[in-house]
């Protein structure tokens, strides 16, 4: 605010010289109601007089350049959070209302782009082609819009697709403490998409450039970017630049879905989304709540997760899938962010450190990770065989706790024991390493069945690997009800059993005392 009378009457002139301009257009009832002044400029924020008839969401232009979008209505002026601060905004700038809320390109142009949330491109092709552009808040759509959950979202990774299944417009979470490996399973659920109709978005919140750039790398090096759009606010932007992004992600995503495609949209990650936001709100002394973030919160969250869904069929039939990534902090799955979005969410993946720690990855923690709706979009097989895998592994981890005192062991507590070793060897899985659904299910069928109870645990690997080749010799038929959601009858399952025999055969089994 001016603090002396020479730098009220500057501002004061400032004012009228815009006036005054704006007498030569329509008319004096606009001018007054398009142009303003800047009265403070502090991190991130500009107050601007003079904007009486501004409203929340509106694109503020200043006269350097900078763009900001109005955050708070006040008695005597607003507050607008920059999106571009340029190095010359200062108080006494000109100001003026632009008449549109945020918004964002979309269309079929910005597929294999890397763009940040205002459309400007970074990954040096040029301008971005678009048909249209679209507000980056948007309502989501109503109960009578929406379908059930009921295709697969397959992503290639054994454990989410057997234990943890996600459907198509599904909302699953992914938490977990930092390095523990949360980016690379939304990335593998984003390679292994291989449908023309699926599109793929990934916003990156708050990241470092070179983790970006490796997102990127790793998309480019799978041939994926084609079908791929990269939305990129770094740690160093400005954090209304942060705060627009996942929304802005949403918006692009939902230009597809509208359009009868499949989108999945990995927002990673939202913690730093919430301390964006949370930045702005004590910068405009909003008052604080549970671990200093606003009430509101919760609401942020909310109104971006609720838009991902699947359309009915009149609708066109898209469906938008959510993977937001939470990080936790010394394995707090009870602090504020998390719950609120755990609560938001229809499931969640869980990492842990521990499993991380030894080796096993991913680090899934099949105890405290759920899907509340992904089991209804799960073929048919998967539910008939794999009903009791988790039952027993965690058999297994409590069995395993009592075996290490050295007690002596009853048959079938040893047996227990073996079978849930070969499930942890089981849950393991390389990056980047896609199995396909007749691979994982044939797999499964040698893990469920006991045949690789008899085989020595060091050689897991080749006797998996053994299957997953093997599995190319199951009838067509017999894929083809897999596929198409079927039950698989006796003497399917007998077929499958000897060609897992005859793969498992030459692989060295285990000692009688292992």
């Amino acid at each position: 605010m001016p603090r002396d009378n020479d730098e009220i009457g500057n501002v004061l002139d400032r004012t009228f010289q815009a006036f005054d301009k704006a007498l030569v257009g329509p008319g004096p009832e606009l001018a007054i109601l398009e142009s303003g002044v800047v009265m403070a400029v502090s991190a991130g924020i500009a107050r601007v007089s003079g904007l009486n008839s501004a409203e929340f969401g509106e694109l503020i232009e200043i006269e350097d350049g900078s763009i900001g979008m109005v955050f708070n209505l006040e008695t005597t002026n607003i507050a607008v959070v920059l999106l571009n601060e340029k190095d010359g905004l200062s108080a006494g700038m000109l100001a003026k209302r632009t008449g549109r809320v945020a918004d964002v390109p979309v269309g079929d142009g910005l597929l294999g782009r890397v763009i940040d949330p205002i459309a400007r491109p970074l990954d040096g092709k040029g301008q971005i082609n678009y048909s249209k552009r679209l507000p980056v808040e948007r309502d989501s759509p109503g109960i009578m819009d929406r379908a059930p959950v009921n295709v697969p979202l397959n992503t290639g990774i054994k454990v989410i697709d057997t234990l943890i299944p996600i459907g198509r417009g599904q909302r699953e979470l992914i938490l977990g403490d930092r390095q523990t490996g949360k980016t690379t399973i939304a990335v593998d659920a984003i390679l292994n998409q291989t449908d023309p109709n699926m599109v793929c978005v990934y916003c990156a919140i708050g990241q470092r450039s070179a983790a970006v750039a490796k997102v990127v790398a790793d998309l480019k090096a799978a041939d994926a970017m084609q079908r791929c759009i990269v939305v990129v606010a770094e740690g160093n932007d400005a954090p209304g630049l942060r705060y627009l992004a996942p929304y802005a992600a949403t918006s692009i995503a939902e230009s597809f879905m509208l359009q009868g495609k499949d989108v999945v949209i990995v927002y990673d990650d939202l913690t730093n989304h919430a301390r964006s936001y949370r930045e702005i709100s004590l910068l405009l002394r909003r008052p604080p709540g549970r671990e200093a973030f606003p009430g509101d919160i919760f609401y942020l969250h909310s109104r971006l997760l609720e838009r991902a869904t699947h359309l009915r069929k009149e609708l066109g039939g898209g469906s938008m899938t959510a993977l937001p990534v939470v990080e936790t902090e010394a394995q707090d799955i009870s602090a504020y962010i998390p719950t609120n979005l755990i609560s938001i969410t229809d499931g969640q993946i869980y990492l842990s450190p521990d499993l991380f720690q030894k080796g096993i990855l991913p680090a899934v923690n099949v105890e405290l990770s759920v899907s509340r709706v992904g089991g209804k979009a799960q073929l048919a097989v998967y539910r008939d065989i794999a009903g009791m895998l988790k039952l027993s592994y965690a058999q297994f981890e409590d069995l395993e706790a009592f075996s290490r005192f050295g007690t002596r062991l009853d048959d079938q507590t040893q047996s227990t024991i073996t079978h849930g070793e070969r499930i942890r060897s089981w849950l393991k899985q390389k990056p980047l390493d896609h199995i396909s659904v007749i691979e994982q299910i044939t797999v499964l069928f040698a893990l469920i069945g006991g045949k690789f109870d008899t085989v020595a645990l060091e050689q897991m690997v080749s006797a998996q690997l053994a299957v997953r080749q093997i599995s190319s010799h199951i009838p067509s038929d017999i894929s083809s009800k897999i596929l198409a959601d079927k039950v698989l009858d006796d003497s399917d399952k007998a077929a499958i059993m000897k060609l897992i025999e005859a793969a498992l055969e030459p692989i060295p089994k285990a000692k009688a005392k292992e």
